[in-house]
């Protein structure tokens, strides 16, 4: 998938993906809740763990984020930095905002493709199929 246009489609349902249901649809954008998932495609990339807003751990960055309040980020080799948290503080905000993780399926062939979005479950109910 080329990485122009909006990574949340105007389609009504996203796959759900889990570690026990992987994605079997060819939808280019997927969605799931399931924490080791989303390990998964962090490791895959090289991403770690990371907020932009102020914590319990540590300031906020320097760098705006504007997100309607997530804070959640990764960082990628070689690309700006915020600030480093542990994959439990990251998972802990994940749940306690009711976020759902929607990423772009990988293409065969190319490198992993390292766009997502956090999304409020709340925002989201009903994309998701």
């Amino acid at each position: 998938m080329a990485n122009e246009g909006p990574l949340l489609p105007q389609e009504k349902h996203i796959p759900d993906v889990t570690r026990d249901k992987p994605a079997q649809h060819d939808s280019p954008v997927l969605s799931t809740r399931d924490h080791q998932v989303i390990w998964r495609w962090a490791r895959e990339r090289s991403a770690e763990p990371a907020t932009g807003q102020a914590s319990h751990t540590g300031p906020a960055t320097t760098m705006k984020v504007s997100d309607g309040g997530a804070g959640l980020r990764f960082n990628f080799p070689g690309v700006g930095r915020f600030r480093e948290i542990g994959w439990a503080e990251w998972f802990e905000h994940f749940d306690q905002q009711s976020l759902t993780f929607v990423y772009e399926r990988n293409d065969e062939g190319r490198p992993p493709s390292a766009r997502y979005r956090l999304v409020r479950a709340t925002d989201w109910d009903g994309r998701i199929g």
